[in-house]
């Protein structure tokens, strides 16, 4: 087995970092997550340890199927959630319209892991840079139509990560997106 990995258990404290530094006064997070997804037990384990490092209480927003979002979202604001993060899966990045349209309507702050969501009017993205897994992709396919065995070749894990912000959408949420973001950011929607 070969291939790249897009480190989800290990990027999810500079989610919550960069969510924090943009929200003020952040103490509680909205994560929606999917308990039919293999990987998410592990992020989560890894985005409550970054929370309680961060002084961040979190509030798990289950999520299985598309008609989950709205009680979700309602869940979200009755428990007095300030800010959201939507842990990836299949089903999120499928819906990400309908998820970013629950999140404005719901005024929050959400932080996603796909640059896809703000281009589809998510407020932020940070995660592992598509183009780059792509590029490596089309590398191991390379060594393999050459001879190589995928056995031979190790996992990869991602070296460029992009921070995407749509300042639009942080405008409309009544947030002012510090200039220590807007360096930090690969990409401003305005």
């Amino acid at each position: 087995m070969t291939g790249l990995s897009f480190l989800s258990e290990e990027i999810v404290a500079k989610r919550l970092e960069l969510l924090k530094e943009l929200v003020p006064g952040l103490a509680r997070v909205g994560v929606l997550k999917n308990p039919m997804e293999p990987s998410h037990p592990a992020i989560w384990k890894e985005t409550e340890v970054a929370a309680q490092r961060l002084g961040v209480a979190l509030e798990a927003l289950e999520v299985r199927r598309p008609e989950d979002f709205e009680a979700a979202f309602a869940t979200a604001k009755q428990r007095n959630a300030q800010a959201l993060l939507a842990l990836g899966d299949s089903l999120t990045y499928t819906y990400r319209p309908r998820i970013t349209a629950l999140a404005a309507s719901s005024r929050l702050p959400a932080m996603y892991g796909f640059r896809e969501f703000p281009d589809a009017g998510g407020l932020m993205s940070y995660g592992a840079s598509e183009v780059y897994l792509y590029r490596r992709a089309a590398t191991f396919v390379d060594k393999i139509l050459k001879g190589a065995k995928p056995a031979d070749l190790p996992v990869e894990q991602p070296t460029t990560f992009e921070l995407v912000i749509n300042v639009k959408v942080a405008k409309a949420l009544g947030l002012t997106v510090p200039p220590s973001l807007l360096v930090q950011a690969d990409e401003v929607i305005d």
